[in-house]
């Protein structure tokens, strides 16, 4: 039953019109709202394109180009198995837009959906802001009024102070999948996740990467040993300037001139800068409101995703550091539960987070590192284990990709794991699971079946490397 609407006057004298929930954001902070808030007068808020970063310009299409980055990578190394492949060309267009005729309806559908199917829905499509706690400018020339406002604005890319980059163009994440002809040369700013995945997919589409990264590793939040090896297969695929900056970009005669604190120069088609995201909270005027926010522009929430203004909620890229949409979309169940059952907050639990990196090889991980063990004076035992010591790996003539876990000597519970090879992201999940339902490495190793010979025998043989007394149950 659709509420009627209400008209509330402002102390500006301005008439606003009333509404129990108020969601600044359509990735995951849209699906808060379904049928259960059928009572409530709700208003979505969206500056943006319907649908939020992961949908659009994000984990999903980004996925959807690595897949035929990962079939070019591997026709081009089949002569290492004795199998005569080869990589001949990609057919850019074609991919392009076979990913964005898959996406763009669904984004189209879910606008529509919102706007025209819900009775108890209002979209406002504008930049909105905070006028007070419980007021917003919908950046549409109307403002409201509500009792509980989720914001769920995400974030967006870090550009830097480059001198003469805004003068030569250039992409982000955000606008990289849509370019129309694959680049011969491609300059990359940054070495971070972004970096790592679009510098896998034009290189194995054959564009000529150069990635430059002002620290000595890529990947550099990973464990050391990841990320040194990461790095190492990087620079032989690409070329990686680490320790280096760019200082000016210019064009000249329909080509980029990059200028590096090297003293050297990258001769580019495109430069895609994948120097980092941050939160989009500096654009609500939250100071008006009186939310709060960290040194990094991150809002601050509780444990039950509150801010510190009673009736305003966050969840996702602009309320942790996390940015992964798997952590937005459990805050978001968690605010719907909160918002739904006042009485019977749930919390949301961030102690187990995995992440991956969908590069060539991929990365994932779940937990702290031996450095953070270290530096926190944990006591602790570590592993490893080759890919190419499991009968899968000799399969695959593995060379490189290896898995570490840090465990407690004392109470046998894994506190980390961290993977570079082939399927990482799904090689974790065992280990994610145990550290969610605590699991011992020894239950996990000894007390299942695995499967003989899948590539998951790397997460078994890594539990069992582990020190006998960590294994002994």
């Amino acid at each position: 039953m659709c509420r009627l609407a209400v008209r509330a006057t402002g102390h500006d004298g301005r008439v606003s019109t009333h509404f129990d929930l108020a969601v600044i954001g359509t990735g995951s902070g849209n699906s808060i709202v379904d049928q259960r808030f059928a009572d409530k007068r709700v208003a979505i808020l969206e500056k943006g394109i319907f649908g939020g970063t992961c949908l659009n310009v994000g984990c999903i299409p980004t996925k959807m180009f690595v897949y035929p980055a990962d079939v070019a990578h591997s026709a081009a190394h089949g002569d290492r198995l004795g199998v005569e492949t080869r990589f001949d060309r990609a057919r850019w267009r074609e991919i392009r837009d076979r990913i964005f005729r898959r996406i763009d309806p669904i984004r189209d559908a879910g606008r529509h959906w919102r706007a025209d199917e819900n009775e108890n829905v209002t979209l406002f499509e504008g930049h909105a802001r905070f006028v007070d706690a419980h007021t917003l400018d919908t950046g549409t020339g109307e403002t409201i009024t509500a009792d509980d406002i989720v914001v769920a604005a995400g974030a967006r890319p870090v550009v830097p102070d480059i001198e003469g980059l805004e003068d030569v163009g250039f992409h982000t994440s955000d606008t990289i999948m849509r370019i129309d002809a694959l680049p011969d040369r491609m300059l990359i700013i940054g070495g971070g996740f972004v970096a790592a995945e679009f510098a896998h997919v034009f290189g194995s589409f054959d564009t000529h990467v150069t990635i430059v990264n002002r620290s000595s590793a890529l990947l550099r939040a990973e464990d050391e040993e990841i990320s040194a090896a990461y790095t190492d297969i990087a620079q032989k695929r690409w070329d990686v300037r680490l320790d280096t900056k760019v200082e000016k970009v210019e064009r000249r005669a329909g080509v980029i001139r990059a200028r590096l604190s090297d003293g050297t120069t990258a001769d580019v088609d495109v430069v895609l800068v994948a120097a980092g995201r941050r939160s989009n909270a500096d654009g609500l005027d939250l100071d008006r409101a009186a939310v709060l926010t960290d040194e990094d522009g991150v809002i601050i929430v509780d444990d039950h995703q509150r801010t510190n203004v009673e009736g305003i909620w966050a969840l996702g890229d602009i309320a942790n550091h996390f940015q992964l949409k798997h952590v937005s979309n459990l805050e978001a169940r968690v605010i719907q539960h909160n918002l739904l059952h006042p009485d019977d907050l749930i919390r949301a639990q961030h102690d187990v987070v995995p992440s991956a990196v969908f590069s060539h090889p991929q990365v994932a991980s779940v937990g702290i590192t031996e450095r953070q063990a270290v530096e926190r004076g944990l006591r602790h035992v570590v592993a490893t284990q080759k890919y190419g010591d499991t009968a899968y790996g000799w399969a695959m003539e593995d060379t490189t990709s290896f898995a570490k876990v840090v465990a407690d000597p004392d109470t046998g519970l894994i506190l980390g794991a961290h993977f570079l090879g082939p399927q990482a992201s799904n090689l974790v999940q065992p280990i994610v699971q145990a550290m969610s339902f605590g699991q011992t490495a020894h239950d996990v190793a000894r007390k299942q079946y695995w499967i003989h010979p899948a590539l998951m025998e790397v997460t078994e043989n890594l539990l069992l490397a582990l020190p006998d007394r960590t294994n002994a149950g």
